[in-house]
């Protein structure tokens, strides 16, 4: 199926212009171009920044002892941030109660369930963005300037008001918004099942780049009444986020992006991923960590635009995974590896007091892209370094057998199956230049309008050669199986000329080897990595999954939902779609 190179206005090939001449000439008095200008990686020594403790908001209050829902103000500024003691200060975006206490990654917000947490999210950007951004792929434009702007709470299960539509956008003060805004403070009911989500930019288009910039930080939702039994590690020093993340720096310290696209001629900046060099764990480059001898839980988000992590530690310790994405697990599992996607979230325990060595690092061997590309190099294949202390220490906290059980997924139960097709186009040089679902663009009418309260099969077909982790609003999945499709390029053009997978008679083709869900992913999820010429079965369910009960507020509200790969620069280029819900 070939492409079509829309002419738009005048004012959008005046965008282009601008923006394409602006990148071109940026460089030094000598006309050095940013390619021509990255900082050399392999001069940074490697853990010598302490790992930072993320600062922490509270999204509740304490009235005489009882919880009481709260309002936070928390804005989007522009500042300067040390990624590493010896590279100068970047340039970047950073969320925070105000300028001198914003951070890369943004404050960590814990919320109780089932009290509110209200937050105006506020946008103090400047008029111009810090990164390149390309005109050609649909971005949120603000006509009178500024970056437009839009939180998403990834995993959280609310209101469609408050989920941070795409076109939901704003600029400073409010002084622009998007065709699809709906208020300024967002309201979250916290009623879901307890664990971890993670806040990130959402703007149509700007996405990747905002959050490049640093627009992203974690949310935790706790529940002591089911969490304090299982007695897990506890408290500042033993639970702790590791938000990952990597990035390239130009030789100032400003965050490097490729401001030159691989089909120039029709996105003059768009590339099919961003993949940095330096890899950074709650702002700082390859950190250290002191820990005791004993156990500690670290909440895992892969919070990069386009880059897969396979995490291990150097010294053979294991990771007991207790949660997956925003969902614990209903018992432990230990692993020696973790394979996770950009915006996948594991929450681990690992317990030191079983390692041999006074050292380990947390390690990544996971090609870029995942899963054909490139081997890891020495820069990108280390994450961080834990130095552990010599003396044994008492613990008291456990790895109970069993975690939190939630009612069964019956798939007997589900009302429909639907067939949600991944394609990616190419231009005449084979490049990459857009990514559909089921062969539309995100603006197209929606086609899938789920009913509350029920259960539907998806299977979820990839026809491009990577691996694209599939991430939908407001409902949680269990992934029930994974098969290679067999005559794949005959499947393959049928789609491209039907995009029906029936007509195409899918199940002609569905008939390859089938790979084992890893153990500890068949829990309830928000993302899973769709393996490139593969069918996913996967089963969502649109109510709460702890309760089976429909939710506390109007999911039929507009402007609705999204689904969408969330390699950023994918998401960015069309491979994302709207859903409404229907009673």
């Amino acid at each position: 199926m070939g492409f079509v190179l829309c002419r738009k206005t005048m004012t959008r090939m005046m965008l282009l212009l601008i923006v394409t001449m602006t990148w071109l000439v940026a460089g030094d008095a000598e006309g050095t171009k940013p390619e021509e200008r990255l900082f050399n990686i392999e001069k940074l020594e490697m853990f010598v920044d302490e790992l930072p403790h993320i600062p922490t908001l509270h999204g509740f209050h304490i009235v005489n002892g009882v919880l009481k829902p709260k309002s936070l103000q928390i804005g989007m500024f522009f500042k300067k941030w040390k990624f590493h003691r010896d590279l100068p200060a970047t340039p970047v975006f950073a969320y925070g109660v105000s300028k001198r206490k914003a951070t890369v990654p943004g404050p960590t917000i814990e919320a109780v369930y089932g009290v509110s947490t209200h937050v105006t999210w506020r946008n103090h950007l400047p008029s111009s963005h810090i990164l390149p951004w390309d005109p050609t792929i649909s971005p949120a434009i603000a006509k009178r300037g500024g970056i437009p702007t839009v939180v998403h709470l990834h995993g959280g299960i609310h209101e469609p008001s408050s989920d941070g539509n795409a076109d939901s956008w704003f600029t400073a003060g409010f002084k622009e918004t998007g065709t699809k805004w709906t208020k300024t403070t967002y309201h979250y009911v916290n009623e879901q099942q307890p664990g971890n989500m993670w806040y990130h930019d959402h703007a149509a288009g700007l996405t990747r780049v905002n959050l490049l910039a640093g627009l992203l930080g974690a949310y935790i939702l706790r529940r002591s009444s089911v969490e304090t039994p299982l007695k897990l590690p506890t408290g500042r020093e033993f639970d702790r986020p590791l938000v990952v993340f990597d990035r390239s720096f130009r030789r100032d310290g400003s965050i490097y992006m490729n401001a030159t696209g691989n089909n120039p001629t029709i996105h003059p900046q768009w590339q099919p991923e961003y993949f940095g060099d330096a890899i950074v764990v709650n702002g700082k480059a390859w950190p250290r960590l002191t820990v005791r001898r004993r156990k500690y839980r670290f909440r895992i988000i892969n919070a990069s635009n386009a880059r897969f992590f396979r995490f291990f530690f150097s010294n053979g310790l294991d990771f007991i995974v207790i949660g997956s994405d925003s969902a614990y697990l209903a018992k432990p599992v230990s692993t020696e590896t973790v394979l996770l996607a950009p915006s996948e979230i594991v929450d681990v325990v690992v317990d030191f007091s079983k390692s041999t060595s006074k050292t380990a690092i947390l390690a990544n061997n996971a090609p870029y892209p995942y899963p054909s590309g490139d081997n890891v190099t020495d820069e990108n294949s280390k994450v961080m370094k834990f130095i552990i202390k010599h003396k044994l220490e008492s613990d008291t906290s456990v790895i109970p057998r069993k975690l939190i059980q939630y009612p069964h997924a019956d798939v007997s139960k589900s009302v429909r199956t639907r067939y949600i097709a991944m394609f990616e186009y190419v231009s005449s040089t084979d490049e990459p230049t857009h990514l559909y679902i089921n062969g539309l663009p995100y603006n197209a009418p929606v086609t899938e309008t789920p009913k509350i309260g029920t259960s539907e099969v998806w299977e979820v077909i990839n026809l491009t050669e990577d691996n694209h982790p599939l991430h939908i609003h407001l409902g949680l999945f269990k992934v029930l199986e994974q098969t290679a499709l067999v005559e794949t390029e005959k499947f393959k053009d049928c789609m491209t000329e039907k995009i029906d997978a029936v007509k195409c008679q899918i199940s002609k083709y569905a008939r390859g080897n089938k790979t084992a869900v890893t153990a500890h992913e068949r829990g309830w999820k928000n993302v899973f990595k769709m393996m490139p010429g593969h069918v996913t079965k996967i089963l969502v369910r649109f109510s709460y999954v702890h309760s089976n009960e429909s939710y506390s507020f109007d999911a039929t509200q507009e402007p609705g939902y999204v689904y969408h790969c969330h390699i950023l620069d994918h998401e960015d280029n069309m491979m994302m779609r709207p859903f409404e819900m229907v009673k």
